[in-house]
């Protein structure tokens, strides 16, 4: 089946019911592919209840009603047939009401995010053009690049006026200082957590409210150079999109708050940004703020755990997902990147391939997260697990075996 006429059937489907379960990832594109179908299925009169979790089990489902989940889901095998996904990740489930760029042939861990899924389903629901704002939030949240499906949606978007595509600074923040001392991605070596010296370097490039950027961009990369990846230096400026209809207008900003809020418990107040209520905007930010200075020391505090592979632990397994971005993307490794840190009563694990390395980590990862009683998956060059804390031992030599093998 094509992509659209799989967005075509779900959207039929969806219009049927007379109230939906919408069960959501807690990050950026997660949470922004439950709030386009929430907003498709509002304007069009439908009820539903939304609820942000950080992972998802079939046990976890509501017992009664029509359930829908957004940007997880794809990975269960034993999910009954008449729940509804929209996702991205390798696909294993076998539904009929499934959504998936995998399925049509599109690589859905760089071409379509949940959030494009979503959206596309959302437009076979009526005009819901304006939505693709938080379309792009997947893109960026999950660093997509803007070919095939994800162009065509941030193209037509643009040709409508509902994005405004502009040249700046690509750091999320509500100001300068902010955006240097709050970075995580990328991550910035000499501001990056370093407040004092970002607004010294503000002071020293902004005279009356002209900034010089030319001296800023240098000043930035000649502290990050030495320990920065080329990918991270070239990343700091571009293109940027601006947002008219969402309550944060630059996406850059809106794909960061949304992600600390469901990354950090509270979901609810991502998604009411995203289903553009503004009363919890000043929290939200707040929210963000301590969220990425986590993110900044589980970055500083990383452990390596093995001189032959990037095997690092962190404190706080909250954060271990953004640290192995971080690890993996902004510093130059020469490995796949594994980050392990522990969340309540088990470990999770974020596997990354930095650019240029290529490694099936959404095998490995669910290989070994079940030899080990957990759960993993994900995609191809970026996945995820969790497990028993008892197991760990046993997941970290499986780990080291089967990189060397």
């Amino acid at each position: 089946m094509s992509l659209d006429a799989a967005a075509a059937s779900l959207a039929d489907h969806l219009l049927e019911q007379e109230f939906v379960e919408v069960l959501a990832h807690h990050d950026a594109d997660g949470i922004a592919a439950a709030s386009i179908l929430c907003h498709a299925m509002f304007r069009k009169g439908g009820r539903f209840r939304l609820r942000i979790r950080p992972g998802i089990t079939t046990a976890d489902l509501p017992g009664d009603g029509s359930v829908l989940l957004c940007d997880f889901g794809s990975a269960l095998t034993d999910l009954p047939d008449d729940v509804m996904v929209v996702d991205h990740h390798l696909p294993h489930f076998e539904g009929d009401h499934h959504v998936n760029p995998h399925l049509a042939g599109i690589d859905g861990d760089r071409n379509l995010s949940a959030a494009g899924a979503a959206y596309l389903v959302a437009q076979r629901m009526g005009d819901n053009r304006d939505l693709a704002g938080l379309a792009l939030l997947g893109i960026i949240g999950d660093s997509q690049a803007f070919e095939g499906p994800n162009r065509e949606i941030t193209s037509e978007a643009i040709a409508n006026g509902f994005i405004a595509p502009r040249r700046g600074l690509r750091l999320p923040g509500r100001g300068l200082v902010e955006q240097l001392a709050l970075a995580v991605n990328p991550y910035l070596p000499g501001f990056s957590g370093e407040p004092d010296a970002a607004r010294a370097l503000v002071a020293e490039v902004t005279d009356e409210d002209d900034m010089d950027v030319e001296s800023l961009l240098s000043r930035i990369v000649l502290a990050a150079a030495p320990d920065a990846s080329v990918s991270t230096l070239c990343g700091i400026w571009g293109t940027t999109y601006s947002l008219g209809r969402e309550v944060v207008d630059e996406a850059q900003s809106l794909a960061a708050v949304v992600d600390a809020c469901g990354k950090a418990g509270n979901g609810d107040i991502g998604a009411s940004l995203c289903l553009r209520s503004s009363h919890a905007l000043q929290e939200a930010w707040e929210i963000t703020a301590r969220y990425r200075q986590a993110v900044i020391a589980g970055i500083r505090g990383a452990r390596r755990l093995d001189e032959r592979v990037a095997l690092f632990a962190v404190g706080d397994g909250s954060v271990a997902s953004d640290v192995a971005d971080a690890l993996a993307n902004d510093f130059v490794q020469n490995s796949p990147v594994f980050v392990i840190g522990e969340v309540g009563d088990r470990y999770a694990v974020s596997a990354r391939c930095p650019p240029g390395i290529d490694l099936d980590l959404e095998a490995l990862m669910r290989r070994l997260a079940e030899a080990c009683g957990g759960q993993g998956g994900g995609h191809r060059r970026r996945a995820g697990a969790r497990i028993r804390a008892d197991q760990l031992d046993r997941f970290r030599q499986e780990l080291l075996e089967a990189v060397f093998a």
